[in-house]
């Protein structure tokens, strides 16, 4: 077992234990937005503010085309949102609302943007040291097609994420496809879309393994142990279009490789020290009532001191290595030399000088790109339910819409919005609909966001990691063969948990 899938495995069993709630704006922007004396919805700053947004999204979601960074316009049409919400509130002598309705959705951003950036720069630091080659090249001498692979990827990322976190899952196994697909472009950007779908739905039937699911079972509108009645359907949303993108993945085998691939020095102890940060983002949460980005810093400093040592002994490591490889040539050319009867100068080869670490370098190299525009997306949306868009719809959706329609536009519509911001407002509205339809918008909730490369952070995140080869349009290109698993995961849970209707 490779040091990677050990820790895989790991991953599983400890999100299993221990979970790690990740508080997104939405829960306090909402509190906030449900006490707000101004209805903006039919307001001028309402209209601009969807205007703006929608543009903002077109822009982003047309980069490959544009060339335009999609945190740009993402960034900056939430600051006009929120210049319009404020001058509002200012001409009514209510400054304050909108200022502590803002900095709501700052705080949550900021709690999301430490936990990523956490989680970004222990994979980077795992990368640097050659944790992600030892998976490639475990799983390249094991002599896997590329179909192999692409099935083989997408298990462990439907799996891990019924435990971690959508975008950690797509972060990690985005490494690994990206190793192993140097020469096959079309199988990065196939896997990266299944490794979407796998994450977003292993999720979707945990308690914990999503935002979505974690609101509803805090809630307490669906049983600890009914949620994992949806199992099947999630198999089934992941399996119809892997089947299906599966007849256009390359026949070929990628390069075998016969030699393992040596981690650096260090690499071992990373791995355990990502799991030992999970483990403290879970007890700040579950038992100190701490922010998990609270216990994710702390487990930064784990790193950040490692870092330390392996740069202090990095001179010294080096020449206890320079010594083997000189006791082992002066051997070796020695024999040589007395075999030969040649009595030339026996050569010294030094060992390669171990890579230096910095872990200020891996946070210099995340995404920023990405992180910006979970920061347009984040506080953008939190404007517009501050304005009332989000209980606006909400209202319409249930008041005058057949539950089941209903909860299938949630999940439609979770492609475009948050999934978490989506489902607490529809716990905020707490409509009077059967265990069955909460399932059934729990499960759409948390498998929509597929549809669109930006309908989810996993899709996001892998944006940024297969620049260039996993895009927008790309992932565009596969959404009729997501929607058929989408389409076929719900008519799954009508047929096998009518019980609950």
């Amino acid at each position: 077992m490779t040091p990677v899938v050990f820790f895989a495995s790991c991953l599983t069993v400890i999100f299993t234990l221990f979970v790690p709630s990740l508080g997104f704006a939405a829960e306090h922007v909402d509190s906030i937005s449900a006490s707000h004396l101004l209805d903006l919805t039919k307001h001028w700053a309402g209209y601009l503010s969807l205007v703006v947004f929608a543009l903002a999204y077109i822009l982003a979601m047309t980069e490959e085309v544009t060339e335009l960074k999609k945190s740009k316009p993402m960034v900056f049409a939430a600051s006009l949102i929120w210049i319009f919400i404020a001058i509002v509130y200012a001409q009514g002598g209510m400054s304050e609302q909108a200022g502590l309705a803002f900095r709501a959705s700052l705080e949550g951003y900021a709690e999301l943007f430490l936990f990523i950036m956490v989680s970004m720069t222990y994979l980077n630091a795992m990368e640097d040291r050659g944790v992600f080659d030892s998976l490639r090249v475990w799983l390249l001498s094991k002599n896997f097609t590329y179909r192999q692979l692409f099935w083989i990827t997408g298990f462990q990322s439907f799996f891990i994420s019924s435990g971690c976190n959508n975008l950690t899952t797509a972060l990690l196994m985005g490494s690994v496809i990206m190793a192993m697909g140097k020469g096959s472009p079309r199988f990065v950007m196939l896997s990266c879309i299944n490794v979407v779908v796998a994450s977003n739905a292993g999720g979707s039937f945990s308690p914990f393994g999503d935002i979505t699911t974690l609101l509803v079972w805090q809630k307490g509108v669906v049983p600890f142990a009914d949620f994992f009645t949806l199992l099947i359907p999630a198999i089934i949303n992941f399996v119809v279009p892997a089947a299906i993108m599966n007849f256009f993945i390359p026949k070929e085998r990628p390069a075998a490789v016969k030699e393992a691939q040596v981690m650096q020095r260090g690499g071992w102890v990373i791995i355990f020290l990502f799991v030992l940060t999970i483990i403290t983002s879970a007890c700040f949460e579950n038992f100190l009532s701490l922010p998990p980005a609270a216990g994710m810093m702390l487990g930064l400093t784990y790193l950040k001191f490692f870092s330390y040592y392996l740069q202090k002994t990095r001179h010294a490591h080096a020449h206890q290595e320079n010594l083997s490889v000189d006791l082992t040539d002066v051997i070796i050319d020695y024999s040589d030399a007395v075999r030969t009867n040649d009595s030339a100068v026996v050569k010294s080869n030094k060992a390669d000088e171990e890579t230096p670490f910095d872990i200020f370098q891996k946070v210099a190299n995340l995404e920023w790109d990405t992180l910006l525009f979970f920061y347009g997306v984040m506080v953008g949306v939190g404007g517009l339910s501050f304005i009332g868009y989000l209980t606006f719809a909400s209202q319409h959706l249930y008041g005058s819409i057949d539950p089941t329609i209903a909860n299938i536009l949630v999940g439609v519509v979770s492609a475009f919005i948050d999934n978490g911001t989506i489902m607490l407002s529809v716990l905020t509205m707490e409509p009077n609909i059967s265990q069955g339809q909460w399932l059934l918008v729990t499960l759409t909730a948390g498998v929509g966001g597929s549809l669109l490369a930006v309908g989810s952070a996993a899709g996001v995140g892998l944006m940024g990691q297969a620049k260039g080869i996993y895009t927008f349009t790309s992932h565009l290109k596969w959404t009729p063969v997501i929607a058929l698993g989408y389409a076929a995961s719900i008519g799954t849970h009508f047929l096998i948990n009518s019980r609950f209707f």
